[in-house]
């Protein structure tokens, strides 16, 4: 890894991770650390050139750096063309198990790299069950994007049957398990999940340093009521793969659900340094979506913790984003929702209602991402007494989520807006629009109307209201997931203002960012 110490290039590159964050770990960056993604085994009958090469691309795969990996597997299949698995290394980097559908254009990329390792094949009967399994993923017209994820884990599960001393394919089937669950209706018991979990924790001893295992097991457990079972596995994957980005970050999803502030934001830290040292390497000047993400980690874990300048200056540096490395999904959610819930969790509605979304974000293509810039104004309208404005906010919520009906992948017409009790509503008098201090709007009634009211108390406001209630705070906010609370907060079941209709249940979330 690069100095940071080393030339207006990368310091450039890192602006918008704080100077602070800097100098505090720049003892960690005096000299360039070999790369390290963890161990993976997987034998091929590619030339023997390429075959570091290809494991270091299926280390990246399990890691998540899906561009990084398609970049390696595409190079070794230039250095031996006659390589199927190459081509499936990138059908594989086109297929996010479990953030969520392809785009139309990355869908047509995987296609293509599938077909071309069908059409190449492979010497071996395990070589070649590894290509039909992503063969069926990608295979037919107009198929919903679950049942795609279905017709995969039946392959897989295929090929793992077929190949029972092979740990990679056990491994990609827990995954692909995972995938199917994060695709159907909830499911309390969270079998897929534990079942997923159990063909993990058999690879556990003999796969030690395997970045997929630490990091599926993590995923498997990411939940409130199976969240300390992973622990271990949190503690674990970014030691085994400190030089991704993902790696560094995936541990803060179990932290923030324990409650485990510091180790949260440490964790968001390393992340969001290593997204931008990346980035910096291929696109100078542009944000890492990684760094992103790890940013709308770090806002929630410094607001409850009351590090309101920390929390300020990462509002600061994220509007000063004008590109992206990858104009995807979790770089336009972190977008909206990291000023979105700095105004919200500060009951700062006067600043809630003047949001705006990012200018250069290309939002046509994710309008359920913009949707929390609508939700805060609205909130944030309300409060103030702007009801006018509050309305208008909400139509176009309304409108957002008519234009989702229909959509092709996942349903976020329907799970992003679970019925009205999600939505935020009000009573016409402006006199009833006040707060409860740790309280959220109370849930709207069955109508189609949705007709809400909010509490009447009177709220502390967010200069006065008390420090040592804002750390109580652990509760849901859109990504981030619920914390630890003591029992009579559970039992009063608080939220912050920031869990509105946009924070999915941990068992109904889409597979975007509360789930990379």
């Amino acid at each position: 890894m690069r100095s940071f110490r080393t030339g207006q290039f990368v310091a450039a590159a890192l602006a918008l991770v704080p100077g602070w964050a800097l100098a505090q770990h720049e003892h960690d960056h005096t000299h360039v650390a070999p790369e390290k993604f963890g161990q993976v085994r997987f034998p091929t009958s590619c030339n023997r050139e390429v075959q570091s090469a290809f494991e270091r691309g299926l280390a990246l795969l399990h890691s998540f750096a899906y561009a990084k990996a398609a970049t390696v597997f595409q190079e070794v299949s230039a250095k031996d063309p006659d390589c199927g698995l190459a081509q499936w290394g990138v059908a594989m980097t086109y297929f996010h198990t479990i953030w969520g559908p392809p785009t139309e254009g990355e869908f047509a990329a995987g296609r293509a790299a599938a077909q071309k390792a069908a059409a190449l094949g492979a010497p071996s009967a395990r070589e070649r069950d590894y290509i039909a399994g992503i063969t069926a993923y990608y295979q037919g017209d107009a198929v919903a994007h679950p049942a795609r994820v279905v017709a995969y884990e039946k392959a897989m599960a295929g090929v793992r049957e077929r190949n029972p001393d092979d740990h990679e394919a056990a491994i990609f089937h827990a995954l692909a398990i995972l995938g199917v669950a994060y695709n159907s209706p909830p499911d309390k018991t969270y079998a897929r999940q534990k079942e997923a979990a159990k063909i993990l924790n058999g690879l556990l001893a003999v796969e030690p340093d395997h970045p997929g295992i630490a990091h599926y097991m993590i995923h498997s457990f990411d939940y409130p009521e199976l969240a300390e079972l992973a622990l271990p596995a949190a503690r674990a994957y970014a030691k085994i793969a400190p030089s991704a980005p993902h790696a560094l970050h995936m541990p803060s999803h179990i932290f923030t659900r324990l409650g485990m502030w510091k180790e949260s934001i440490e964790s968001n830290l390393a992340s969001a340094r290593t997204a931008q040292t990346w980035a910096a390497k291929t696109q100078a000047g542009a944000t890492a979506f990684d760094a992103l993400h790890a940013m709308d980690y770090l806002e929630y874990a410094y607001l409850q913790t009351g590090q309101d300048a920390k929390a300020r200056e990462l509002v600061d540096n994220v509007a000063k984003v004008t590109s992206l490395d990858v104009p995807q999904f979790a770089a336009g959610y972190a977008l909206a929702a990291v000023p979105a819930r700095h105004a919200l969790e500060r009951r700062a509605w006067k600043e809630a209602s003047a949001l705006t979304a990012q200018a250069t974000f290309p939002w046509e293509k994710y309008p359920y991402a913009k949707a929390i810039v609508h939700f805060a104004r609205a909130v944030g309208g309300a409060r103030a007494g702007d009801l006018e404005a509050a309305r208008q906010d909400l139509a176009t919520l309304a409108g957002i989520q008519a234009s989702l009906q229909g959509q092709k992948g996942f349903d976020w017409a329907t799970k992003r807006w679970r019925s009205c009790d999600r939505r935020p509503t009000w009573k016409t008098r402006p006199t009833n629009i006040r707060s409860r201090p740790g309280r959220s709007f109370r849930r709207a009634s069955n109508s189609p109307t949705c007709s809400p009211s909010w509490d009447s108390r009177p709220r502390h406001s967010p200069s006065t209201r008390p420090r040592s209630a804002r750390r109580r705070r652990a509760s849901t906010a859109m990504t981030a997931p619920r914390g630890r609370r003591s029992a009579p907060e559970r039992s009063e079941r608080r939220r912050s203002f920031t869990s509105g209709w946009w924070r999915c249940a941990a068992d109904r979330c889409p597979p975007g960012p509360g789930r990379q």
